[in-house]
């Protein structure tokens, strides 16, 4: 991914935070960017421009949108498989610990976040597979976290964001297995504690240097590498 070559890549959630960063550094980069979001926003669209098309309406829980996208939006491509999928959308509600839960009054909350953070890159994946647009070469991100690393988990708290991340980490590494015959490698990628507005500003890093760490993790994927999960800055995380 780091030759003179443009490649072409979707990132989905890429209005904001992450993802937005993700679009500009690939753009910035020489690739072909299709940013995918629900809700575009000023600072994508200011992006849009021959290397970047802003698609709007893909709410990753949705089968027509992500039909739409994976059978229309990606029209123009032809026969040419994706180079690089980054499946980045995701949502994390903070109400979700013991005490809501023994009231019942977060399970449609978790219910969201299985659906977006688990099912949402999944569905995504899976759509591109049927389209054919995806091929030998091509390489899928999962932006997870190490909140759904069971190992790490010494705090609790956090239900649905952490089981949800667990879910999307079993996704990726079975779709690894099943994607390895068709050349296709996937990375599940923790992209730090990162100053966004899901983290309400706290954190360690700012986006731009957590997409850099993220895109020198897809720049190093290859199929014999696929299935790994790894922090932005390439440390290998416990599952």
């Amino acid at each position: 991914m780091t030759t003179t070559t443009a490649k072409t890549a979707l990132v989905t959630g890429a209005n904001r935070g992450i993802g937005l960063e993700l679009c500009r550094q690939l753009i910035a980069r020489g690739d072909h960017v299709y940013a995918a979001c629900r809700a575009s926003s000023p600072e994508l669209d200011a992006l849009a421009g021959p290397r970047a098309r802003v698609i709007a309406g893909v709410d990753v829980t949705s089968p027509d949108a992500v039909t739409r996208l994976a059978r229309d939006e990606l029209a123009a491509l032809g026969d040419a498989p994706l180079d690089l999928v980054i499946n980045n959308a995701g949502v994390m509600t903070r109400e979700d610990g013991l005490d809501e839960l023994m009231g019942d009054l977060s399970f449609e909350r978790l219910r969201r976040q299985l659906e977006v953070n688990a099912l949402g890159p999944l569905r995504v994946t899976i759509a591109l597979v049927r389209e054919n647009r995806l091929g030998r070469g091509s390489r899928v991100g999962i932006v997870t976290s190490r909140m759904g690393s069971i190992a790490d988990n010494t705090s609790g708290s956090s239900y649905g964001y952490r089981m949800s991340k667990s879910a999307v980490n079993m996704a990726g590494v079975t779709l690894a297995r099943d994607l390895e015959s068709r050349g296709i490698a996937v990375a599940l990628l923790h992209p730090g504690w990162v100053r966004t507005d899901m983290t309400r500003g706290r954190g360690l890093v700012d986006a731009a240097e957590s997409a850099a760490g993220l895109l020198a993790r897809l720049d190093e994927l290859t199929v014999t590498r696929s299935g790994g999960f790894w922090h932005a800055n390439g440390d290998v995380l416990p599952w």
